[in-house]
């Protein structure tokens, strides 16, 4: 098959095999939605597209959540789709383990029929290269100023007590003020937490690509 064009596509997918619920029951953000998640992957459950989402603050949530969308090794497997291939197999995800390793830590063709074997893998690494484009579907929605508030994301508060909503799962977007390779752009994982409408804080480690 080929690549999924969007997240909505995918969940298409997840939605016509039975790997996805939708549920309009009203669900809050605080403590509900976590322990209900958390059940999901102990049971191993489909993933879920909360609809009718329910703020700390009791109001309704501008937007749904979706959890436990890799829950099974059956959905990551599902979510590659390299090669054409349908995958849904825990042996169909090793393969693509494998390749990531090599990617890691390659080893150089120990000769010219190596070099051969080895064409189709360079072929899918040049396609796997990010491209740089001025506009995306990403930017279907675009909040500047003033619109920002951090408070109507359905941010789930996963623990009693807590000092605040924790974004646990960002991909922060850094970049160094050098040109030096140090200083490239960085795509991390940092719990964000909220303390008010347009202000976080994270904890960064020196040793850290962030």
């Amino acid at each position: 098959m080929s690549a999924y064009k969007s997240l909505r596509d995918f969940l298409d997918k997840l939605e016509a095999s039975g790997d996805l619920v939708r549920v309009t029951t009203p669900v809050s953000t605080h403590l509900e939605m976590t322990e209900i998640q958390t059940r999901l992957l102990a049971e191993k459950g489909p993933a879920v597209l909360f609809e009718n989402v329910m703020l700390e603050d009791g109001t309704p949530s501008p937007m749904p959540v979706l959890v436990n969308l890799f829950g099974t090794v059956k959905r990551v497997a599902m979510g590659v789709t390299m090669d054409g291939k349908d995958r849904t197999l825990p042996s169909d995800l090793r393969e693509v383990g494998e390749l990531l390793a090599f990617l890691r830590q390659p080893a150089p063709p120990r000769g010219l029929k190596d070099a051969w074997d080895m064409l189709p893998l360079a072929q899918t690494v040049m396609a796997m290269r990010p491209k740089t484009v001025k506009t995306a579907p990403v930017q279907e929605v675009v909040l500047t100023g003033d619109q920002i508030d951090l408070t109507r994301l359905p941010i789930q508060g996963c623990w009693p007590g807590e000092p605040a909503p924790l974004i646990t799962w960002p991909l922060i977007v850094t970049k160094g003020p050098s040109d030096k390779r140090e200083d490239d752009y960085n795509l991390g994982i940092y719990r964000m937490q909220v303390l008010s409408k347009d202000t976080t804080i994270m904890r960064w480690l020196a040793h850290r690509g962030g």
